[in-house]
């Protein structure tokens, strides 16, 4: 459902001022994805935890790979996510053999991590970008 307004997400990648000279009708996009990323979040996470987690961080490393068009992020988030989740499995069932870790505990540590670095490489400064 989302990937139908890749196109309006790229229009608002340039600005709310020029996607609504090409055509964007800004404030029914942002509204109508916002409650559709909403009631998504809210799905994944009620139906498999914290491992829902991980749809905040591999699009963000996505991008770093594949750019910003939306139609290919879109797309490649979502095949980056069941990969990250199928290796992040595996290493929970191979890291103590006999017994598992939950998949949880290796997307949580892997996902801080990220955040930790994605909050420290990072330096904002007001008026730049």
């Amino acid at each position: 459902m989302s990937y139908r307004f890749c196109v309006n997400l790229n229009a608002l990648s340039l600005g709310e001022e020029e996607a609504l000279h090409l055509g964007v009708n800004t404030e029914k996009t942002k509204r109508f994805l916002f409650v559709l990323a909403s009631l998504l979040t809210g799905c994944s996470v009620a139906i498999c935890g914290i491992i829902g987690f991980v749809g905040l961080m591999v699009p963000h490393l996505v991008r770093i790979f594949a750019g910003s068009d939306h139609r290919v992020l879109l797309a490649g988030s979502y095949l980056a996510g069941g990969a990250f989740l199928i290796v992040c499995d595996t290493i929970a069932r191979t890291v103590i053999s006999p017994l598992e870790l939950p998949v949880g505990v290796i997307t949580g540590i892997l996902g801080g991590s990220f955040f930790v670095y994605a909050l420290t490489k990072k330096q904002v400064v007001f008026g730049e970008r």
